[in-house]
């Protein structure tokens, strides 16, 4: 059977990303469903969202690395492999615990999303890596949304197993796609010989990765808060419908992939660093216009979530070009970079979002989630001038006397 020898199409990255989105959500609506069928509390079955998470942490820790140490093909492929039996075993299972425990196994696919990236900046410029980011991102952002519908309709049709032989089946897609078209893209050459602990411990001695790790967790932690206190302040604040929230929270997604399409088309024209200065810039302006208005009492729906939209649109100028930046800081360890800012992504966004849960249950008004977004897109800010600054001295520093 033939197999890849050249860089995977931007669909296929795409794809991979894509499910390990859709891995995590699709099965909300079937929760329900879940606790009814195998008896069990709703709280405990809730943990298949919880524990996945925690999991998915762990596993991009232990992903990037090891594509870094024996490549990016053998983990895809291995991931989705996994991710197939576990979803075949999840539809299969009749206890809770048992249902469970593939389900935590599940949690593989993020490894593939993982690599995807470090794909990516294997085979182009720090420049080009940010825009194919970028496009990537923009397809992205859909998955969060349709997920969730797609489930509910296979779980009201055809009951909440079929969602896991739905993902198995695109599993077996998946595998097939990576079989045929994803080629061995790390460059043995230039892969660090060192120990997976000698590479992290490089990584994080390095100014540079913090800046840009930081800038991109403060970014998405600020999308976290939102989600978290958005329900609650929109009922209580403006008295809208849950469908009605629903619209508003599908704003910051548009804004999103409006930036993540600028950043496409402009980002190559400028340096890394512009490029994140300017999303940085659009989401704390918009945050403050938010906050400014809502206390001076302009206390409206379309006054909150026109200024919460800035953050969409800066999220998509920024990640792009900050994710290419942290893969960028040393060579050979792109996917040990990715796996570290992942990981750090999740540790800084459930932080905040237990924050913001504590907050907003206390005090649900809007300057106090808009006040929260806007000190969190501060630090995001401050991070990215940092990130400015280390990248002209280091840009000074390899230029030739």
């Amino acid at each position: 059977m033939k197999t890849a020898t050249s860089p995977p199409h931007r669909a296929t990255l795409i794809a991979l990303t894509g499910l390990s989105v859709l891995t995590l959500n699709m099965i909300l609506p079937a929760l329900s469903s879940i606790a009814r069928d195998l008896q069990a509390d709703y709280a405990l079955v809730s943990v298949a969202v919880a524990g996945y998470l925690a999991l998915s942490a762990g596993v991009v820790l232990i992903a990037g690395p090891l594509s870094d140490r024996i490549g990016r093909r053998p983990v895809v492929l291995g991931a989705t492999a996994l991710f197939v039996a576990s979803s075949i075993a999840c539809s299969l299972a009749d206890h809770v615990w048992m249902f469970l425990l593939f389900r935590m196994l599940q949690a593989v696919m993020v490894a593939c999303g993982t690599v995807a990236m470090a794909v990516v900046r294997d085979t182009s410029s720090p420049k080009e890596s940010a825009r194919i980011l970028a496009y990537i991102a923009m397809a992205m952002a859909l998955a969060p949304m349709l997920g969730p519908v797609i489930g509910g309709i296979i779980d009201t049709a055809f009951g909440w197993r079929a969602v896991f032989w739905f993902y198995a089946v695109a599993g077996v897609g998946i595998f097939a796609l990576s079989w045929f078209d994803l080629g061995e893209t790390l460059d043995k050459s230039k892969a660090q010989t060192s120990s997976s602990l000698q590479k992290v411990t490089t990584l994080i001695s390095e100014r540079r990765f913090w800046a840009f790790a930081i800038c991109s967790a403060f970014s998405v932690g600020a999308f976290f808060t939102f989600l978290t206190g958005v329900p609650l302040v929109a009922e209580t604040a403006f008295g809208v419908t849950s469908a009605e929230t629903g619209f508003f929270i599908g704003s910051i997604t548009v804004g999103f992939m409006l930036g993540s399409f600028l950043s496409g088309r402009i980002g190559p024209r400028y340096h890394l660093t512009t490029m994140m200065l300017a999303g940085r810039i659009t989401a704390f302006s918009g945050l403050l216009f938010g906050f400014t208005a809502l206390t001076l009492g302009w206390v409206s729906p379309y006054v909150f979530f026109g200024s919460t939209v800035f953050v969409g649109i800066g999220n998509g100028l920024t990640l792009p070009n900050a994710n290419a930046g942290v893969m960028s800081v040393r060579d050979g360890v792109s996917g040990t970079a990715a796996g570290l800012q992942s990981a750090l992504m999740s540790a800084v966004g459930a932080v905040l979002t237990m924050l913001a849960g504590i907050m907003i249950a206390r005090w649900a008004e809007p300057q106090v989630l808009i006040g929260l977004m806007l000190i969190i897109a501060s630090v995001a800010l401050a991070a990215a001038i940092w990130s400015r600054r280390l990248e002209t001295a280091h840009d000074a520093a390899e230029k030739p006397a």
